[in-house]
């Protein structure tokens, strides 16, 4: 079996193809790797310019070595068999959207850090109660959720009442699977 190719690797391949500095680059793109990438290793912290990263496709557990990425405004992890959230507080001031649908996420522990987040797609992880899904309300920024594909979402879903079910307890997002979010108040208050 092929040994997993490093950030480092990855990282000196981005850099002969696209021929950027990766320290001064602000997107970078590192997915898909052949080996994939198992670990975010610490060579991830030269990418101090970095605001766009994507990580996806590849097959990483853990969220590591953020701590560099000072301008860090979207995260693509998708498709990867990352479990927890925990990792990104190091960047929980800057970040905005962080992609990671197809993960085996199953608590959203970690996730109150994200204080500038507006996009959060999730979909197709291991999400399954409500005690897990009101940890987005702590986000003051959240305004975009993609949540389908989640056992919590399939079963709402089913019963045709997702939707409000999870706006009720979210009241500030506004986009929820890429459907707009339609407040009954605002329509009451508007008839007055």
């Amino acid at each position: 079996m092929a040994k997993a190719t490093t950030v480092k690797e990855a990282l000196a391949k981005w850099g002969e193809k696209s021929g950027e500095q990766a320290s001064e680059a602000t997107a970078i793109k590192l997915y898909g790797q052949i080996p994939p990438i198992e670990k975010m290793d610490a060579s991830l912290s030269t990418l101090t310019n970095c605001e766009k990263l994507s990580l996806s496709t590849n097959c990483i557990e853990k969220i590591t070595n953020l701590n560099g990425l000072k301008n860090l405004k979207i995260l693509s992890l998708g498709r990867n068999n990352i479990k927890a959230l925990t990792g990104l507080e190091a960047v929980g001031e800057t970040l905005e959207e962080l992609w990671i649908s197809y993960n085996v996420i199953e608590k959203l522990k970690g996730i109150h850090s994200m204080k500038k987040l507006k996009v959060l797609y999730i979909s197709n992880n291991l999400v399954k109660d409500w005690g897990e899904f009101v940890r987005l309300a702590d986000l003051p920024c959240l305004a975009d959720l993609v949540f389908v594909g989640n056992p919590l979402e399939e079963k709402y879903s089913a019963e045709g009442t997702w939707m409000d079910e999870a706006s009720k307890r979210l009241p500030k997002l506004r986009k929820l699977d890429g459907t707009p979010v339609i407040k009954e108040e605002e329509e009451e208050e508007g008839e007055s």
